[in-house]
């Protein structure tokens, strides 16, 4: 759990089952060859305690002149390795970037998630429980602690 976070809450997270996972594994793997679907790039972290590489599609978002991390989903395990691996890689094909990553602290997210959302919220409506791009300050204010979001500088 970030330290933006009260230590007693339940994260959420939602799992990918079904179709979601599978489309989940044809994003990654069109990704790793050179295929990115409207921006989707595959994800490689360190894992936390078993030290080997973590895998997933991922949708880097452009906000204010800057490129964040959502997880649509809450804090499921790339989240929890990003925290202690402190960046990664992402690839397109050939093409790889390496990164650093800060969490964005929870009072921080709601306008990164809102644009967020405007560009990807016909995709992932359904893990922000209601919450819309045109949703108020408070409603996203209230999502915010369940959608970490990473800020992301890539190394040259």
């Amino acid at each position: 759990m970030s330290v933006n976070e009260p230590a007693s809450a339940q994260p959420y997270y939602l799992a990918p089952a079904g179709f979601s996972a599978r489309v989940n594994l044809v994003a990654g793997w069109l990704a790793r060859h050179g295929v990115s679907l409207l921006g989707t790039a595959e994800l490689s972290v360190r894992g936390r305690t078993s030290g080997r590489t973590q895998r997933v599609p991922v949708h880097p978002h452009r906000h204010g002149g800057k490129q964040y991390l959502v997880s649509a989903r809450g804090h499921g395990q790339w989240v929890r390795n990003m925290r202690v691996a402190g960046g990664g890689e992402l690839r397109v094909g050939r093409r790889r970037s390496r990164f650093t990553a800060v969490e964005v602290p929870v009072a921080e997210r709601p306008e990164v998630l809102r644009s967020y959302l405007k560009k990807w919220g016909w995709e992932v409506k359904g893990y922000f429980r209601g919450v819309t791009a045109d949703a108020s300050e408070e409603e996203l204010a209230a999502a915010a602690p369940d959608h970490p979001v990473f800020l992301i500088s890539v190394e040259r």
